[in-house]
């Protein structure tokens, strides 16, 4: 009961600091791992010296940079670390349109780490496309390894009569995913702890997931696929989703695919999964080089490239 306390008391205040950095006009878009890393190593960038710095590019900074409201926030909810002289934030906050998005700060060594970058974006676009374009009226959806919430918080906000599932395996994404549903105000998302659709029951109108797709030594949650490449995650989703979408529903996956002599294997195993007239299926490229620095990383020897994909899946009324 007394962890319990402690965590209500520290998610809610990351929720009053998310409040405060939205009224006091805060703005971030969130890169690539790697370009964080050549913009933190540039002269004069060690140390910050406003908010963007402290809460975007996650920079130490001296206490007095932030008021002490700010300060004490950070305190209260744990996540405010040392560094020398300095203090440094293990939170993040980044924006997606009108949202504020609170997630791990940079690096995300941690295999809890809840991610967002710019696959959070390419992601919440192809959301975007289906909600507009879609002919059929969400009113049961979910969004598998929900992370920091972003698949969830689009549908909620898009269709606010519906109820929409945000499910993770991983505790820390769930309880960001609440912090930024209710900073975003958005009433009709639930959190549910679930490996992949294991978890929960019912048929949907619409799933939605980004799932990891690489192969990571650390076998961190955000980032280890599984399987040859990293594509294990992604074809679990397929043939979970196929069984547990509902007649005329449609599965949104954003992911990536190793290419090994110009040879996508993942668009080859969902050839065989969804082989049939059950389901209708269009798979596209939406960026053909991603990640390149993966490359240099043990078991992408033979990889000339990993792009970007989306699947999209409605099964035949």
């Amino acid at each position: 009961m007394l962890l319990d306390q402690t965590q209500a008391r520290a998610d809610q205040a990351l929720l009053q600091l998310g409040r405060r950095l939205r009224a006091d006009g805060y703005h971030f878009t969130c890169v690539s791992p790697a370009t964080q890393a050549r913009v933190n190593a540039r002269p004069g960038a060690q140390r910050a010296g406003n908010l963007r710095e402290v809460f975007g590019w996650s920079r130490p900074f001296a206490g007095a940079l932030i008021s002490a409201d700010e300060l004490e926030q950070l305190q209260t909810a744990g996540v405010l670390v040392t560094q020398g002289e300095l203090l440094r934030s293990t939170v993040r906050w980044s924006s997606l349109d009108d949202l504020l998005l609170l997630h791990s700060a940079w690096p995300t060594e941690r295999r809890d780490a809840v991610f967002f970058g710019p696959d959070s974006y390419r992601f919440a676009q192809v959301i975007r496309d289906h909600l507009q374009h879609g002919p059929r009226r969400v009113q049961h959806a979910v969004d598998i390894g929900c992370g920091a919430g972003v698949g969830a918080l689009l549908i909620a906000q898009a269709a606010p009569h519906a109820q929409v599932s945000a499910v993770d395996i991983n505790p820390l994404a769930l309880r960001y995913t609440a912090i930024n549903a209710a900073l975003a105000g958005v009433a009709n998302v639930s959190v549910e702890p679930s490996d992949l659709l294991d978890g929960i029951s019912g048929h949907f109108d619409l799933i939605v997931a980004n799932p990891p797709y690489m192969l990571d030594a650390a076998r961190r949650t955000y980032r280890h696929g599984g399987g040859a490449l990293g594509a294990e995650l992604s074809l679990r989703i397929v043939e979970q989703a196929r069984e547990r979408l509902a007649p005329g529903g449609t599965l949104l996956l954003y992911s990536g695919v190793a290419m090994v002599e110009g040879h996508d294997a993942l668009l080859e195993a969902i050839r065989l999964r969804l082989a049939g007239p059950a389901f209708s299926w269009h798979y596209r490229e939406l960026d053909p080089d991603v990640f390149g620095e993966q490359l240099l990383e043990p078991g992408y020897e033979h990889v000339e490239r990993i792009a970007a994909v989306a699947l999209t899946v409605t099964r035949m009324a």
